[in-house]
């Protein structure tokens, strides 16, 4: 009984030391958020307040409305949409050929090429950054959302491809077969047997690749010249000023730009750790 009685204070001294952890842990992360949503909601004396409140004496939307009419917060945000959302279409689409065709056939410079896919993720992606503005200024693309685009797409889709592979591998091949046997064709195969099987892994990539292009600074930051073309982290990065930054107004505007990325963490968290585990799998 004793030793019952030990065991069971054992282990509730491993789980409340687990959640204290944990705890701290959150409060670590969430402490930025906190004080991003306070600032946002505060006036404009009151970010300057000494010593700096959580909350201060009287909470405003001033900011939160004032960054719709004073900067063109709207105009950087469907920029955004426009090259988020069609990069990472191009990228979710060839990224699943590229993988169910890695996965499935056997060729020539298979294994070269899925190393090569590995190691273009070795390199920091600033390096690119001079070329790619040649080669688009040569093509006349800077200042267009094809350039960011083709970036990001080029960015995306060579670890998407390896996500994919290996999300591919682990669904039978039987299957392809017995689809073959019934008269479906390699591409009816892959459409209606294979990719409802592999929508974790899609979701996974699709996530990963609206965050890259999401979050981008500097590329859009030198491959977009007019105000019409800025996309949203551009725009925000440009808030702060030369002499003084409204720091509400900053922080608004960031705390609007990171709703998307919570939104879709929300809805598809869980298919985005089944799919990065699947996906985690050797050549």
């Amino acid at each position: 009984m004793s030793s019952s009685s030990s065991t069971r204070r054992t282990r509730t001294v491993r789980l409340t030391f687990t959640y204290a952890v944990l705890s701290i842990a959150a409060l670590a992360v969430l402490a930025p958020v906190l004080w991003m949503v306070s600032t946002a909601l505060k006036t404009d004396q009151g970010i300057f307040s000494s010593p700096p409140r959580w909350i201060s004496g009287e909470l405003s939307l001033e900011a939160a409305t004032r960054v719709w009419s004073v900067y063109p917060f709207l105009r950087y945000l469907t920029n955004s949409v426009i090259v988020v959302a069609s990069s990472t279409i191009v990228s979710v689409l060839f990224s699943c050929l590229a993988g169910y065709g890695l996965a499935r056939f056997r060729f020539p410079g298979r294994g070269s090429f899925l190393t090569f896919l590995l190691m273009s993720q070795m390199f920091p992606s600033i390096m690119l950054l001079v070329p790619y503005y040649k080669i688009f200024q040569t093509t006349g693309l800077v200042n267009t959302h094809a350039a960011l685009i083709v970036t990001y797409v080029s960015f995306t889709i060579p670890f998407c491809t390896w996500m994919m592979y290996g999300y591919f591998r682990g669904i039978p091949p039987e299957l392809d077969e017995a689809a073959g046997i019934d008269g479906a064709s390699r591409f009816q195969t892959f459409y209606r047997v294979v990719m409802p099987l592999a929508m974790p892994g899609v979701a996974a990539v699709a996530i990963y690749s609206f965050i890259t292009a999401w979050n981008e600074y500097m590329f859009a930051l030198v491959l977009t010249q007019s105000e019409d073309m800025k996309t949203l982290a551009v725009g925000i990065g440009q808030m702060v000023g030369q002499y003084r930054t409204s720091w509400n107004d900053l922080m608004a505007s960031s705390l609007y730009a990171s709703i998307p990325l919570v939104l879709i963490f929300v809805l598809l968290q869980r298919h985005l750790i089944s799919g990065l585990t699947a996906g985690a799998v050797k050549a």
